[in-house]
């Protein structure tokens, strides 16, 4: 190993089963990337135990108010934008109760700025203009554990008294070390050197997806394994709300959609009116008290 290799980060290092990539048949080459890619959910599985307890610490936090703040550049901050914003028309979660930050701002969403992930001082602004506090849970996401905005954000989270969770998939790290709970699926060297939107990217989406449905399940944002919070802001939506309440609750298609709309297109609601056989009225006072968890409402009296 030479001494580059020894410094970079395990993402950055050349992998010797591609060395070739460029000379072998098309078949051949998807078949050298699939291979590598499926390497990646058995490297998740090794940090189930970190994922579930960053879940808990969350979910914790969040159920007295708190956020839950990402804070990533490049591939891994644009996942970080959409797993933030997917959370409110799947979990009925305000914008700002899940929130991404990336280097470079909304711009760097679709296109490349040059520079802004090397800004340690622009993470730790940015991060501060979004008044981070004790209850707020801020997760750093970047393949090299080493990001230097990425880490101005997390250094700023800790100050503040924020839960601080890294997510790299190097380790260990720098971001590692600022971190409460590290979470670390080390894929290893890439198809292609160093195109870390690859095994790491794919990594770092099976994680985020773990982290924010987890936190939802645990605050109540779903029954059994039915989106119970989700928002019917279009007609696809809605569609899925009726299928939700018919499921949840044995009723035919046409009973469903009238107790959505006899409910305001709440699903909770409808559900816990339909299995509590309650007036809307009643069923949102109990899940009132419930806290918004369906099984709870149903279960008091």
């Amino acid at each position: 190993m030479n001494a580059d290799a020894r410094t970079l980060p395990v993402t950055e290092t050349r992998n010797p089963a591609t060395v070739n990539i460029d000379t072998v048949s098309t078949l051949e080459m998807v078949h050298l990337i699939n291979a590598e890619d499926s390497k990646v959910p058995a490297i998740v599985a090794l940090e189930m135990d970190h994922i579930a307890a960053a879940i808990d610490a969350i979910a914790a936090r969040m159920a007295q108010g708190g956020r839950l703040i990402y804070i990533g550049a490049g591939t891994s901050g644009r996942l970080a934008v959409l797993d933030a914003s997917e959370c409110p028309p799947t979990f009925g979660a305000s914008p700002e109760q899940v929130m991404a930050l990336i280097a470079g701002g909304e711009r760097a969403i679709r296109y490349s700025v040059e520079g802004a992930e090397d800004d340690h001082a622009a993470g730790g602004r940015d991060l501060a203009a979004q008044g981070a506090a004790a209850l707020d849970s801020v997760v750093g996401v970047a393949a090299s554990g080493r990001t230097p905005y990425v880490l101005g954000g997390m250094a700023e989270a800790r100050r503040r008294g924020a839960l601080v969770i890294s997510l790299a998939c190097h380790h260990p790290s720098p971001m590692a070390d600022l971190a409460d709970i590290w979470i670390a699926p080390v894929t290893g060297p890439e198809a292609l050197t160093g195109s870390t939107r690859l095994k790491a990217g794919t990594a770092q989406k099976l994680v985020l997806n773990m982290l924010s449905t987890g936190v939802m399940i645990r605050l109540g944002k779903t029954f059994g394994n039915l989106m119970v919070d989700l928002q019917t802001s279009n007609a696809k939506l809605r569609d899925r709300a009726r299928r939700i309440v018919a499921q949840a609750c044995n009723l035919a298609p046409d009973a469903a959609a009238d107790a959505l709309a006899a409910c305001d297109y709440e699903v909770k609601t409808a559900i816990v009116m339909q299995l509590g056989n309650l007036s809307p009225v009643e069923a949102r006072q109990r899940l009132q008290r419930a806290g918004g968890v369906v099984r709870t409402a149903l279960e008091l009296t």
